[in-house]
């Protein structure tokens, strides 16, 4: 094959270029792949993967090298995109699988809560951020917060959420030392660091996170239909039952625009639901955007 001339990614079959994009992807968003990843993903034989790695090679030799130690194919620091990848494609990747075949299933490749999805953040801060949280690892960065301006930081990132109006990332932040939540748009420089990762600082002991809270949602008592929303919304016994966790509550309440006052005295128009047990939100940490937030303090 290297005797022939140069392959053109246009020139290969179909089937040939979607095992070529499988690998470019996970070289951009997990920083790994390996003869294995396309054997399951594809059920091809091992012969056929590391042709089809070779090809890959040959199309982009400065996008990979072999680790022999991990005996995998790891992403080159001159690494680009043999493909593009749109920002609704890659995040539904990230979050529901490669492929919408029945045999591989629809496993994500990183964890990721999506209550909704609405913008999407810059390509290869994505790349690097999946790729800390992939292969365990922390980042520094560059982030820009309203309070504090420009700022470096080192994170422990685990997970994505959509809040339904931009992208975040879940992490344990070093500076601060507690979990919270980063606007993927805000982080500038991302840079993968091979220093160790306390327990302290894994998705484990995020109390936030592991915590699931129900939260009873009901029309708006000041609805003269009711039976409309129970409809909608497929309620029964005139009630939605969410589970949720803690760490997105807040936002999926705003989201929802559920009125959070104890005595549901929130009357704009788009207030139609209403949290009936407000008890559950107790030590939820995020409730400041949440509709009649304020109010359950009092």
């Amino acid at each position: 094959m290297n005797s022939g001339p140069q392959p053109k990614l246009e020139d290969i079959s179909q089937a040939q270029q979607e095992r070529l994009f499988h690998i470019d992807f996970k070289l951009r968003f997990l920083g790994a792949v390996n003869r294995n990843d396309l054997v399951s993903r594809f059920g091809i034989k091992a012969a056929a993967a590391t042709r089809d790695i070779s090809l890959y090679k040959e199309l982009a030799p400065k996008n990979l090298i072999y680790d022999t130690k991990a005996k995998t194919y790891i992403e080159a620091d001159q690494f680009k995109p043999l493909f593009d990848y749109q920002g609704s494609q890659a995040l539904s990747a990230l979050c529901y699988g490669l492929g919408d075949d029945h045999v591989s299933g629809s496993m994500s490749l990183v964890t990721a809560e999506s209550p909704t999805q609405l913008n999407f953040p810059n390509l290869d801060v994505l790349a690097e951020i999946t790729k800390a949280i992939h292969q365990k690892k922390a980042l520094k960065i560059d982030y820009r917060s309203l309070s504090s301006g420009l700022s470096q930081r080192e994170i422990v990132p685990f997970a994505l959420v959509d809040n339904g109006l931009r992208w975040h990332v879940r992490a344990f932040d070093r500076k601060r030392e507690r979990f919270t939540d980063f606007v993927l748009n805000r982080i500038g420089k991302p840079k993968l660091l091979n220093s160790p990762i306390e327990a302290s600082e894994t998705k484990e002991a995020d109390i936030q996170w592991n915590r699931i809270v129900e939260m009873h949602i009901v029309p708006h008592p000041r609805l003269e239909h009711p039976d409309t929303i129970e409809i909608e919304y497929g309620m029964e016994t005139g009630m939605l039952r969410v589970q949720i966790r803690a760490a997105v509550a807040g936002y999926v309440l705003r989201h929802w625009n559920v009125d959070c006052s104890t005595a549901h005295t929130l009357s704009g128009p788009e207030f139609q639901l209403w949290l009936k047990n407000t008890q559950t939100l107790y030590g939820v940490e995020n409730l400041a955007i949440a509709p009649g937030y304020q109010e359950l303090q009092d």
